[in-house]
């Protein structure tokens, strides 16, 4: 396991035959991310409404709750990740991190202030911050170098689809009367099969090297890893929210289920893309597939800065799919290839949270041009700095291929 995801062709299987021999605990962790993925959308759409409707906040609390829920997914996830290397355990943590998620669904079911339902949030993203870091070194413990790409496309394309149903799911409960807390109450069920699926099919091993993560923060020496975070830095500063897609698809005419239809187009394209990238990546190696990606992303927010029409908006959501079905499990890949594997989670973690804070920042700017210069701002500087990140891994690619072997760790 020692290239760093800029690997040759290497000609074999078809993608589905690939699939059919990965390991028992890969796809299980791909099935444990559709139905918490699925539990979570379930809640995602109608959350708002129930916090503002319902229990009767104002939107200034909503911003609040939603701003605390995601800095903390974000920063926890390398204190986890540092945590579950120091420890040499994954499973307990993944174990915990899912079922948080679950008692946070209970908790929203449960609330009859807003204060609950901030907490609520908070448990619901601390699991999230928890178990991603030591899941996907999990995960990348369980398949072989060749696969990487493979394994972590699966598990995206697995987890997207969930969240194509969630808020479909959401819609039809909706339509036939039932209440959001039912349908939070519903949204438990899927998070504890997660959790029974985690106890029951769900292996660990011990790490490769009997070495534990040594105390403090260290980055992997790896020239790939280096150059990936600092290209995706540059692209998450530019990377908002996806909320100001969402205002971009109401503003050019779409009502309140014409916006989730296209948030599920989008999902549909990420969940039908990342597979085939993923799969991709392990033949042509990950950093031209990255490349693409931030292309792609950098001609759609060009379009959402342009587009007047409904239509086009459409066709950019499913575009957007594209990108972060060629960036997403692939980055993933690359990080896992690069570090080694008693320091796997917490490269992954620090990788996670460095760019969670560069796109809470960008979410920011975002907000700040879009009511003081106007909407296509927003998206002109989003389109730049993806431009500049794709320009940088670029260069990347060839400084990792002089640093060693087709990008080796060094």
């Amino acid at each position: 396991m020692t290239s760093s995801g800029d690997t040759g062709p290497a000609p074999g299987p078809s993608t589905l035959a690939r699939v059919r021999l990965l390991d028992r605990t890969v796809l299980s962790l791909g099935a444990v991310s559709f139905v918490a993925d699925l539990s979570s959308e379930l809640v995602y759409p109608i959350f708002p409404l129930f916090i503002t409707v319902v229990l009767g906040a104002p939107v200034a609390v909503l911003g609040l709750i939603e701003g605390l829920a995601e800095a903390t997914a974000s920063l926890t996830r390398y204190p986890f990740g540092r945590w579950s290397d120091t420890s040499t355990k994954r499973k307990p943590f993944v174990l915990f991190g899912y079922g948080l998620s679950a008692l946070g669904k209970l908790l929203l079911a449960l609330a009859l202030v807003w204060p609950v339902g901030l907490a609520a949030r908070f448990v619901d993203r601390a699991g999230k911050g928890m178990r991603t870091a030591p899941r996907d070194a999990l995960l990348a413990a369980r398949v072989h170098d060749r696969d990487r790409g493979l394994a972590f496309g699966l598990h995206r394309s697995l987890d997207t689809l969930g969240a194509v149903l969630g808020p479909l799911v959401a819609l039809l409960l909706l339509h036939v009367g039932m209440s959001y807390r039912w349908i939070f109450a519903v949204a438990v069920i899927p998070g504890v099969i997660s959790v029974l699926v985690i106890v029951k099919y769900v292996r660990e091993q011990a790490p490769q090297s009997s070495a534990r993560a040594r105390a403090g923060l260290r980055l992997p020496h790896s020239p790939a890893f280096r150059w990936l975070l600092v290209g995706s830095l540059i692209f998450a500063a530019g990377n908002s929210t996806n909320t100001f897609i969402l205002l971009k698809a109401s503003s050019v005419g779409f009502g309140y289920t014409g916006v989730i239809l296209v948030y599920v187009l989008y999902n549909l394209t990420y969940a039908g893309g990342s597979l085939p990238f993923g799969s991709l990546s392990d033949r042509i190696g990950q950093f031209p597939v990255v490349i693409g990606g931030f292309v792609v992303f950098a001609l759609v927010y060009a379009g959402f800065a342009a587009a007047k029409s409904a239509a086009l908006v459409a066709v950019l959501f499913a575009a957007y799919g594209v990108y972060i079905a060629a960036t997403e499990g692939t980055s993933k890949a690359l990080i896992s290839r690069a570090a080694p594997d008693q320091e796997r989670a917490s490269a992954m973690g620090f990788y996670d949270t460095a760019v969670g804070v560069a796109t809470f920042v960008a979410s920011t700017l975002g907000g700040v041009l879009w009511s003081t210069v106007g909407p296509w701002a927003t998206f002109a500087y989003g389109a730049a700095c993806a431009a500049a990140a794709a320009a940088v891994m670029l260069a990347a690619r060839g400084v990792v291929a002089r640093a060693g072997a087709n990008g080796s760790r060094a």
